[in-house]
């Protein structure tokens, strides 16, 4: 009976030696604040070439789980945490909407052996173990300080400022502040928040234009408005300088109402997001707890090479006079 057994046990093993190894999968959870905002689609579309290009070189099926709300809601991703990790995804890729709200279900997901990036919006009191995005402080700074230039130092100057709960927004609109502290020419009307829908925001650009005739100037920390057409109309006097450069925005920039738009390069939210993961999660490298990101400045002078890295990108809805321009 010994030998039999034995018998069978090596045959056993020789078929497996000959035998196809089995295909290792590796899921990665995205959840982002808004599936309707088209930052956050771009960040998936990076996030989804970096594990196609990561599956092939590393030998492992990377699968992006995308679970992001249709609209900014804290207690919503709380609930697609925990959903994600019962479900038996290998890692989270986060931007909070709502930091206070998300804190516990991160951290019980890491609890519960599933390690979390954050990208754009952190929620630095969790257990994320790195966050990759941009000095929220030093980006609001940057927006004053341009449009200050725009505006030759005076003028009265409109904040728009998106999700009042999120944390890398209240970070940057103190930016703006302390910024135009610098320029006592400016003088700060009122800072708007809004749902962060483009029509949501440029209704409320709208709304906050006809009743201060005397705005001047939009700090706009996102570029929500701008997604639209509905701010073309707008008086040719008033200067915008917003953060995001995607492409229905670049009309703005031709036209001379946002003379500079300070581009996050949101592709790579996705992109550096899954290889920073990889890295961390499953090559068991060391990676840093923060990774910053860098904006792009786009004005008329670099209009035609930012279009073509859009496109680049994948960006479908480039428009072609825009590519074909030479700088």
């Amino acid at each position: 009976m010994r030998s039999r057994y034995l018998i069978a046990l090596l045959a056993l093993a020789a078929c497996s030696k000959g035998a196809a190894p089995t295909a290792k999968t590796f899921r990665i959870g995205m959840i982002a604040k808004s599936s309707t905002n088209p930052v956050f689609l771009s960040a998936r579309t990076g996030a989804e070439a970096a594990a196609a290009e990561l599956s092939k070189s590393m030998g492992v099926d990377i699968k992006i789980d995308w679970l992001t709300p249709p609209n900014e809601d804290g207690t919503r991703q709380a609930q697609l945490i925990a959903q994600a990790v019962n479900d038996g995804d290998n890692a989270l890729l986060i931007s909070a909407s709502d930091a206070g709200k998300i804190t516990g279900a991160i951290n019980d997901a890491v609890d519960r052996g599933v390690p979390v990036m954050m990208f754009d919006s952190d929620a630095p009191d969790s257990k994320r173990f790195s966050f990759y995005g941009g000095n929220d402080a030093a980006i609001g700074q940057q927006v004053m300080s341009e449009l200050a230039e725009q505006m030759h130092g005076k003028g009265k100057v409109a904040i728009l400022a998106g999700n009042q709960n999120a944390p890398n927004l209240q970070k940057r609109v103190a930016g703006v502040k302390e910024e135009a502290k610098k320029y006592p020419g400016i003088t700060i009307l009122n800072t708007f928040n809004h749902v962060e829908t483009p029509q949501d925001a440029a209704a409320e650009v709208i709304r906050a234009q006809g009743a201060n005739h005397d705005i001047e100037g939009w700090a706009m920390i996102g570029g929500w408005p701008l997604f639209t057409e509905a701010l073309l109309d707008l008086d040719p006097k008033v200067k915008i300088v917003a953060v995001d450069g995607l492409p229905p925005e670049l009309a703005y920039v031709e036209k001379g109402l946002a003379p500079v738009l300070l581009a996050q390069p949101c592709y790579l939210w996705g992109d550096i997001g899954v290889r920073t993961i990889m890295d961390k999660v499953y090559s068991k490298k060391d990676v840093p707890a923060y990774v910053e990101m860098k904006l792009v400045k786009v004005s008329k002078e670099n209009l035609g090479a930012w279009a073509r890295q859009l496109k680049a990108w994948g960006f479908s809805d480039v428009n072609p006079k825009y590519i074909a321009l030479p700088n």
